[in-house]
């Protein structure tokens, strides 16, 4: 990965796949922090559907909801995120589902490499179809 500073307000990563600006600025590219929690929120998300899908459960979509709190003495930095999954799907049995989520934390990298300095909460909403 290489970063190349334009200016004060736009800096390009150029990736393996293609180039993304980031900013302080929404209007320009992706904010840090919404980098930090889609990296949390990803990588949880595809280790969740992984062990869904391995234990071959009835779903058809998960989705994840992420309120993200900050503290603004510190640099306005992230101190906890919660993210909720909403599982749809028929049957699903709500204990499963959360040591799904327990095994989840152990494996997904992003949650492992924030757990020390930001609080990661991960909450389970089933929606019955």
């Amino acid at each position: 990965m290489k970063f190349v500073i334009k200016d004060e307000n736009q800096i390009e990563a150029q990736l393996g796949h293609g180039k993304m600006v980031i900013s302080s600025d929404s209007d320009i590219g992706f904010r840090p922090v919404e980098l930090l929690v889609s990296s949390v929120a990803g990588c949880s998300g595809s280790v969740f559907y992984s062990i869904l899908k391995k234990q071959r459960l009835d779903f058809t979509e998960v989705t994840i909801d992420v309120e993200v709190e900050r503290n603004k003495n510190e640099a306005n930095r992230v101190v906890k995120m919660v993210l909720t999954f909403t599982v749809k799907g028929k049957q699903l049995n709500e204990k499963k589902l959360q040591r799904n989520l327990e095994i989840t934390r152990r494996y997904c990298s992003m949650v492992r490499s924030v757990e020390e300095s930001i609080d990661v909460v991960e909450k389970l909403t089933i929606v019955e179809e």
